[in-house]
């Protein structure tokens, strides 16, 4: 009988299902975890300030400005998809409240622009191209309406939720609802030509703003600096924090707020609210397009330090496209996307901790259901629990056998809130442990970078949590190096050096104008280049064989002997040291240029400040040659034409060859008519 009982017993207890764990501080609804596994999407800027070159329209534009002339926003989308982007959010009105529908709200629309005999409708377009290629869509509408009459009044509350309506209402499902913290401030306000400043905390009634968009798109996530659905990141390089909670004292924020960034922008450990962060940032330095910016298309390293900064990092990343004039995203651009997402793929390619046995000190219950093998099985919705109020735990992956890797990547399930606050990677080989990598938050997905180790197991030590740690996933990948283009550099003694994105890749070049191949010189060291020659080179992954597009660089004769004379400051070589990125800057409206030995030149090149905004671009001068300093010639007089709208290097021929020492350029007039002339590098044409 006492042998029943024991049976009974243990086959009752063992039938006692463990309870789940007790969700812990503010969670997700089910509508932000959805778009939380979107990860990356893209934003579209486009609109009058794309015609007129601006990055903010003052409200004045004539709408007849805006003519794009082979708009296509299946190419939009196309490309996002081929970056891996999962959606679009297009700026439907920009701080100009300029619309890129025909509201029946306004005549400052599409309505009266020449682009389809005012008929076209920019926000249909896109949202047909959207469902064709199953992407979804989202809208910015910026609160700010530096064109209308009545902005700062209560009337324009009732216009801007009209607007909305029609957002929201004639063009099918939206992900996301994106509304700009920039709000008051000087404006065209339909001819007031005033400034004008509201209450950001409490002007716009954000309350019923949201309930309109709660009642017509219940599934969006509604963007802005305190949400409340999803947050800004706080900055604009699409980057979030080493540590990044998803709660956020809401109630204590309003959009625009001055101390947002520093104060808020991370989120909360003790959050009241579930309010995840989204990194913004333009793969251009501006967010409208400028052609002047078709040079400075962020390099493959640059990308994918923003993704693995931001869906790496607890955040989505929203990466913006500028369309350009004819209506399409730049060439440049997408080559650079397609890179990006390339390289991903291969990033993600092979987990090594598929089909591996998972250890974990602490399991909840002693339950399958919770065991440390739901973080390999491939299934968000799974997970490995400690037992309720153990903040420390730790968990081995045995890979049975050495394995090289430098990725790992682990996620929370945060549907019943984000918990770890500090956490530790490990790995053993031939028995023995060592740190690879201490971090603070995980959330929905951290992804960890360092440099390849080979190990037997790794072990994740979590050292501290809000309550009971739940993992879901983690994987474990062997990245491949970066391979792009290497960077060719020239100093003014005539170095030539390479940078590439990472060690690991070989440089493979020619100094005659051929193209290079793997029987090319091999790059080992720096070396001189002295006269003219044009330097062509690529990188090559040997265990990959891959290798990247190949670059090219034309060089003039060395600067090694060159000296400004008048030199106003110390940093007058900065316009002679082969580097564009260093700078220039004098009151003086003559700089004399001595080569150091009589020279035949044809001519000679001007590049101005590379940054964003610039004063001090040289738009005229007149050039002088001598051979002694003393008797001067005039040689070329001219304009940089529209050199403030492509601020790149400027390329002058002369009628007829010159022997010359000195060169003297004379400033005629400056951009802007500055005090200040800038000069980022000056170089000669030499006969050839």
């Amino acid at each position: 009988m006492k042998y029943l009982l024991l049976y009974t017993t243990l086959l009752l207890v063992t039938c006692v299902k463990t309870s789940p764990p007790t969700p812990v501080g503010p969670i997700p609804t089910q509508e932000q975890l959805n778009w939380q596994k979107m990860e990356f999407y893209g934003f579209i800027h486009f609109g009058l300030n794309t015609f007129t070159n601006a990055e903010w329209g003052f409200g004045n534009t004539d709408p007849q400005m805006f003519n794009p002339t082979t708009i296509d926003t299946e190419q939009w989308v196309l490309t996002a998809k081929k970056a891996g982007m999962k959606g679009l959010i297009i700026t439907a009105k920009h701080h100009d409240g300029f619309c890129l529908w025909p509201s029946t709200y306004t005549d400052y629309s599409v309505r009266n622009s020449p682009w389809k005999n005012g008929s076209g409708d920019v926000i249909k377009e896109l949202s047909e191209a959207c469902k064709k290629y199953g992407l979804k869509m989202g809208i910015y509408l910026s609160p700010w309406d530096r064109n209308h009459s009545e902005y700062g009044k209560p009337e324009y509350i009732s216009y801007f939720r009209a607007q909305l309506t029609e957002l929201l209402t004639n063009y099918g499902p939206l992900f996301e609802i994106w509304f700009d913290g920039a709000n008051g401030g000087d404006g065209y306000y339909g001819g007031a030509n005033e400034i004008r400043y509201v209450d950001k905390r409490n002007y716009y009634d954000w309350e019923n703003t949201h309930t309109i968009i709660r009642n017509l798109q219940p599934d969006a996530i509604i963007w802005s600096d305190s949400g409340p659905d999803a947050r800004w990141a706080g900055n604009e390089h699409g980057y979030a924090y080493e540590t990044t909670w998803s709660p956020l004292v809401r109630d204590s924020i309003y959009g625009g707020m001055p101390e947002y960034a520093k104060k808020y922008s991370m989120g909360q450990e003790n959050g009241t609210y579930w309010v995840p962060a989204e990194a913004d940032v333009s793969i251009r330095p501006g967010w409208f397009y400028h052609v002047s910016e078709d040079t400075k298309v962020k390099s493959l390293k640059q990308l994918l330090d923003i993704y693995y900064k931001s869906v790496g990092q607890n955040a989505t990343l929203l990466l913006n496209l500028p369309i350009n004039t004819q209506g399409r995203i730049h060439k440049k651009d997408s080559i650079q996307l397609i890179k990006m997402n390339r390289q991903l793929e291969q990033d993600f390619k092979n987990n090594l901790a598929r089909n591996k046995k998972a250890v974990a000190s602490i399991v909840r219950g002693k339950s399958k259901k919770y065991d440390a093998s739901m973080v390999l099985d491939d299934d968000y919705s799974t997970y490995w629990a400690t037992e309720e109020g153990s903040s420390q735990a730790s968990l081995i992956i045995d890979f049975e056998q050495p394995k090289q890797f430098n990725r790992i990547v682990i996620q929370e399930y945060i549907p019943l809130g984000q918990r770890v606050k500090k956490f530790s990677i490990a790995v053993e080989n031939n028995g023995t442990w060592h740190q690879i990598a201490s971090h603070s938050t995980i959330g929905y997905k951290r992804i960890l970078r360092f440099p390849k180790v080979v190990a037997e197991r790794v072990k994740i030590i979590i050292h501290d949590a809000k309550a009971s740690p739940l993992i879901s996933t983690v994987e474990v990948f062997n990245a491949p190096v970066i391979v792009d283009e290497p960077i060719i550099k020239r100093n003014k003694e005539g170095i030539v050096t390479f940078e590439i994105p990472e060690k690991g890749t070989s440089i493979y070049y020619t100094l005659n104008n051929n193209e290079p191949d793997l029987s090319s010189h091999s790059y080992k060291q720096p070396f001189l280049v002295s006269g003219p020659t044009t330097v062509k080179a690529f990188s090559y992954d040997p265990d990959t064989e891959e290798r990247s597009e190949t670059t090219s660089r034309r060089f003039d004769i060395s600067k090694h002997k060159w000296t400004i004379i008048n030199a106003s400051n110390e940093n007058s070589m900065h316009a002679i040291d082969d580097d564009h990125t260093t700078e220039y800057r004098t009151n003086d409206k003559e700089i004399i240029l001595d080569l150091g030995e009589l020279l035949t030149i044809k001519g000679f090149t001007y590049t101005p400040s590379q940054e964003r905004w610039p004063k001090g671009i040289i738009s005229h001068f007149t050039l002088f040659s001598s051979t002694d300093n003393k008797s001067w010639h005039k040689v070329k007089a001219g304009e940089f034409s529209n050199i403030a709208a492509n601020p790149n290097i400027q390329k002058v021929n002369f009628d007829f060859y010159i022997k010359s020492q000195y060169l003297k350029l004379k400033i005629d007039r400056t951009v802007n008519h500055s005090d200040v002339v800038i000069v980022a590098e000056l170089n000669i044409i030499t006969k050839q």
